[in-house]
């Protein structure tokens, strides 16, 4: 027979932890997929139980609704009472990253930096809503077949802008920093050490810090430093080592002063990786984050915007927009140069950053092309269409046109004042 609790029907089981049992199931009102988690009943009696296990459960529960960013699991619904409880979070399929630190299965370089730049930009995310993960671990960043990343379980969250006390005695001793083993206050930068011992495993396939018994391994994380990453792996670049020698420091105050300065060292190392086919989404974020129209936009936002555009690397001489055509798609340059033409005569020049095609998106429809726009040099090129636009989250819509549409009542009042000029 079919198992329902609630709403949801459960189709097969995903694992079991401490505190219960995670189920493939189904919404049967939405039709959506789900991991529900189940806490164990037999479970919730048990007072050593209620002051560690069900904190964690607590937390997470209590994060339903709050964490909207595209590379963290979604928190979808929560049900706790006194004799059980589930959470129904985002069902992500593929697999952990642990799959992917053996030595017979590491990612291509440029696959793996990929990961981390956006393992930075959740951290990042999550931060600034008050939290600190206190568990990262390749375990609980989940990874799609198409190598999209989802960093999850927030049980063990640390919510530092929250009043109530927070359970001390949690986490996992491989990927604790210095400060978490001695009990100090916990910031970002113990989330970075975390990623940093991550990182190190995905890149060589071994972890930095070992020792047969618990206080030989945090004599290890507390005093001593891991050998360079290319050591184990000759192929890295040298930028990798530098990087993850930085994440792993002891004082927290000598690592990274954000997960920003993190994460364009890391997109830099991207760029320079013989590996890099294509366009990496790394490159894609920093191009629209560096655009002052997209200013008001959160990283959240921005990362939105990334997965819906169209990217294109362009050679010089290259036409995007051809005057006299129809066209309905808003274009943002990313990098490189174009030239603005009407009837061959140049009307303007555009350099990175500038965007082209707002009129035609605004409208919601297609429009004849007033000037045409070729390139000048090579250009990263950004291309939306206002289908693809409807797709991400209303706010991300929302703050999208009104930028559009302030920089646009701009242009026009720049337009009458030259027309008045010129007419005096």
């Amino acid at each position: 027979m079919v198992q329902k609790i609630g709403k949801f029907e459960l189709q097969e089981v995903l694992g079991k932890g401490a505190s219960g049992t995670v189920y493939h199931a189904l919404d049967t009102f939405t039709g959506q997929e789900v991991a529900l988690k189940l806490l164990d009943p037999g479970l919730v009696s048990d007072p050593e139980f209620g002051r560690t296990n069900r904190q964690q459960f607590l937390n997470e529960a209590s994060l339903a609704g709050k964490l909207a960013h595209p590379h963290i699991v979604s928190i979808i619904e929560a049900v706790i009472n006194e004799q059980s409880g589930y959470i129904a979070v985002e069902y992500v399929p593929g697999g952990s990253l642990a799959r992917f630190t053996k030595t017979q299965t590491l990612l291509a370089l440029d696959d793996a930096l990929q990961i981390a730049f956006k393992c930075c930009g959740a951290l990042d995310y999550a931060f600034r809503q008050g939290i600190v993960h206190r568990d990262i671990k390749p375990a609980n960043i989940l990874v799609t077949p198409a190598l999209s990343v989802k960093v999850g379980d927030f049980g063990a969250a640390y919510l530092y802008k929250a009043h109530e006390t927070q359970i001390a005695d949690i986490g996992s001793p491989l990927y604790m920093s210095p400060e978490q083993i001695s009990g100090k206050p916990l910031g970002y930068q113990s989330d970075m050490f975390a990623l940093g011992v991550v990182l190190y495993e995905m890149f060589t396939g071994q972890r930095p810090f070992t020792g047969s018994t618990l206080p030989e391994l945090f004599g290890k994380i507390m005093r001593e430093d891991p050998i360079a990453a290319s050591a184990l792996r000759p192929e890295l670049d040298k930028g990798i080592d530098r990087i993850l020698q930085q994440m792993l420091r002891k004082n927290p105050a000598e690592r990274y002063p954000t997960w920003a300065d993190l994460a364009l060292e890391l997109a830099d190392i991207g760029r320079l990786s013989v590996y890099v086919q294509g366009i990496p989404d790394s490159e894609k974020f920093v191009s629209l984050r560096k655009i002052a129209l997209l200013e008001p936009l959160s990283d959240a936002e921005i990362w939105e915007l990334v997965h819906a555009g169209t990217w294109k690397l362009l050679p010089a001489r290259s036409v995007i927009v051809r005057e006299g055509e129809p066209g309905k798609s808003l274009f943002f340059l990313g990098s490189g140069e174009a030239k603005v033409t009407k009837q061959g005569r140049l009307l303007n020049l555009l350099r990175s950053g500038e965007y082209f095609g707002e009129m035609a998106y605004l409208k919601r429809g297609e429009m004849t092309r007033q000037a045409s726009v070729e390139s000048i040099t090579d250009v990263l090129l950004a291309e939306f269409e206002a289908d693809t636009i409807d797709r991400v989250s209303g706010k991300c819509q929302l703050q999208l046109a009104q930028v559009l549409l302030h920089t646009l009542v701009d242009r026009l009042a720049l337009a009458d004042m030259r027309l008045a000029q010129s007419a005096t």
